[in-house]
């Protein structure tokens, strides 16, 4: 098995499978579907055997192919909204949300938190300043924490003292991820209903971001960035067009989770509100 780290699920799954004379995993289930045209593989990790097995807590993980993204088949934007959308309302809790956009904007292939932020909907205040008007629209609060080095404060303390303030039933963490592949670089978005350790995308973790520390659920979104180079040089690879990447990815997950979070809307509604 490949010793290169990767905080993807499913590549997890696909190495231990391959090291398993079975080529099944104890304590983990996997199911390939379909969803707007997208491939969509479910992974659960159902007890502690699993998760030893493949280095992730007990949970689901939902990866999301972005094929047909980039690719740029017919309505694949929408397309490719709806099943974000889909898929991680499944795995939301009915009440308000606070969303938390992970990383240093400043380092492009860390920003996918940031810039996912920068396209989602935020009404708790609009909710507050005019509740008719916007009576059947969820309360949604943001928050982007920044990096210890330029705030002096872990992204834990800062969502906390959010989350203390705006009461959510649920937490959405938008963070980069590192992979083993470098094939899944910017083409894969993974879901989870565990948490996450913001910076390990960029092998600079911090404290963990879930039910444990927040007191809430902590949905995860990540999508990979990087891979490793050379771990003893500290050196990642990365798209060479990742500025481009991460704008038209933070667009995509911002309105993947707007429209998850407001199934009343559509994509164009969100541009039209967005400005």
């Amino acid at each position: 098995m490949s010793t290169t780290r990767t905080d993807l699920a499913l590549e997890s799954v696909q190495a231990a499978c391959s090291g398993a004379e079975t080529g099944t995993i104890s304590g983990v289930r996997s199911r390939e579907r379909t969803r707007e045209g997208y491939a969509v593989t479910d992974i659960r990790v159902e007890d502690e055997d699993g998760a030893q097995a493949l280095g992730k807590p007990v949970g689901r993980y939902v990866t999301v192919d972005l094929g047909p993204y980039f690719r740029r088949e017919a309505d694949y934007f929408d397309r490719g909204v709806r099943c974000l959308a889909g898929e991680l309302a499944a795995l939301l809790p009915e009440g308000p949300v606070l969303a938390a956009g992970l990383g240093n904007r400043a380092m492009t292939c860390d920003a996918v938190g940031p810039a996912s932020i920068d396209n989602l909907l935020v009404t708790r205040h609009m909710i507050r300043a005019m509740p008719r008007q916007f009576a059947d629209f969820r309360p949604v609060a943001a928050v982007c924490p920044g990096v210890l080095a330029r705030t002096g404060l872990e992204a834990l303390e800062l969502v906390r003292g959010a989350v203390e303030r705006v009461r959510p039933a649920a937490v959405i963490a938008v963070d980069a991820l590192a992979a083993r592949d470098s094939a899944r670089l910017c083409a894969t978005v993974q879901l989870s209903d565990t948490g996450l350790v913001p910076g390990s995308g960029v092998g600079n973790r911090r404290s963990a971001l879930d039910r444990g520390t927040l007191g809430v659920p902590v949905i995860a979104v990540g999508i990979p960035t990087v891979v490793d180079a050379d771990p003893r040089a500290g050196l990642f690879l990365t798209p060479r067009d990742i500025d481009q990447r991460i704008r038209e990815l933070g667009r995509l997950l911002g309105y993947g989770i707007t429209l998850a979070l407001q199934p009343s809307l559509t994509a164009a509604d969100v541009t039209a509100l967005l400005g």
